[in-house]
């Protein structure tokens, strides 16, 4: 089948949905009007199992960006995990059990959000590094144009307090990450929005380099930094209720986490887990502002206009009822039309059917292998 040809329009509204931010939207408009090759990428460390804010929600942002025709790639940042201590900062373990394990399930996410696995690209970060004698000259570049000060503030992409103590290999952290991006020449840097202190340092260098990115014209140009959202986790907030201007603060911290199980539903959950997450999950009656379901109802169920959430409840409830958007499912919500256990037992019916093609991928006797031993790593740790 011949894919429709998109308008300028149409490929900046499917790049721009369900993202928090986008630096700077005219900047992506003249790529696009001038028919740049864009190249895009997103940078995982390798951290144990992904949630379903690395999978769902990344993944498909992923293919949006894949179906606006976007030349698309998954950073595996192997020596970032190694430097940020993850998986006991054993380079072994991370390379020989993390890697694998970690590509599997960003290939079945994409499977779940009715993406083919063959448009993914994936770039391992040793590889790169190794395959590119320029890569170290570029982080002395990037670092030669970024303060110690600033470097110091820009650890909390790594999930560490700013001003915490640190060793000094986490202090190369930020301006790997940087040089990541140009020695790709990335021009659509995307990540979640805990990630911006390093892709707006990106934009502050990018006029400075010896061998700044350039377009078609031959003009330097920046890359533009793509924000999503960071999905909510499941549990109750340590002080409830909380003034709405504190809000935004509290998302920050209470933010899916694969560090809390309780708070974070895997990409390898069975059913009976989903259903048990779901059930325990904080779901206020008539919360829309902070509430997990709800956000998780905008972000991972009506991703597009063919989304659906059906309801199924008895006559003397309401009865039956299928939402189609969330502005209706937040202001029946809101109205207390709609009860928080209806929500819940809705969500785990529909997050276990989209998990589906997910738990087929991990089935397949290889793939099934890297589970099994990324679960034993996990339980021995």
């Amino acid at each position: 089948m011949v894919k429709k040809s998109l308008s300028v329009e149409e490929k900046f509204d499917l790049i721009k949905r369900n993202t928090e931010e986008i630096i700077q939207e005219d900047e992506l408009k003249a790529l696009l009007s001038n028919g740049e090759k864009l190249k895009h990428y997103i940078g995982f460390e390798i951290s144990g199992k992904p949630h379903l804010g690395h999978g769902l929600v990344c993944m498909s942002k992923v293919k949006d960006f894949v179906d606006a025709g976007i030349d698309c790639s998954i950073f595996l940042a192997d020596w970032h995990s190694w430097i940020n201590d993850k998986l006991g900062g054993d380079m072994k373990v991370i390379q020989g059990i993390g890697v694998n394990y970690f590509k599997e399930a960003l290939v079945a996410a994409y499977k779940c959000v009715g993406g083919n696995p063959k448009d993914l690209k994936f770039v391992l970060g040793s590889e790169l590094y190794h395959n590119n004698d320029k890569y170290w000259e570029m982080v002395i570049d990037v670092s030669k144009n970024i303060t110690l000060g600033r470097i110091e503030r820009s650890i909390t992409i790594m999930g560490r307090k700013e001003g915490e103590s640190v060793d000094f290999a986490k202090l190369i952290y930020p301006p790997m990450q940087v040089a990541d991006i140009f020695i790709q020449k990335i021009n659509i840097a995307h990540a979640g929005n805990d990630q911006r202190k390093a892709q707006v340092i990106a934009r502050d260098v990018a006029l400075k380099l010896k061998n700044p990115m350039k377009n078609k014209k031959g003009e330097t140009i920046k890359p533009i930094a793509i924000h999503g959202h960071l999905i909510l986790g499941l549990q109750k907030p340590t002080v409830w209720p909380v003034q709405k201007e504190n809000l935004q603060d509290l998302w920050g911290q209470m933010k899916m986490s694969k560090s809390v199980p309780s708070s974070a539903i895997y990409m390898t959950d069975s059913e009976d887990e989903v259903k048990k997450k779901i059930s325990n999950a904080f779901c206020p009656e008539g919360e829309i502002d902070f509430n997990p379901l709800i956000d998780w109802a905008k972000y991972i169920i009506f991703i597009n206009d063919k989304s659906v959430l059906n309801i199924t409840r008895s006559d003397k409830f309401g009865g039956n009822v299928s939402y189609h958007s969330i502005e209706t499912l937040k202001k029946d919500f809101a109205e207390k039309k709609l009860h928080p256990m209806d929500l819940k037992n809705a969500m785990a019916e529909k997050i276990n059917q989209i998990l589906d093609p997910a738990r087929e991928h991990f089935a397949q006797p290889k793939i099934k292998k890297y589970k099994e031993e990324m679960d034993k790593l996990l339980i021995t740790r």
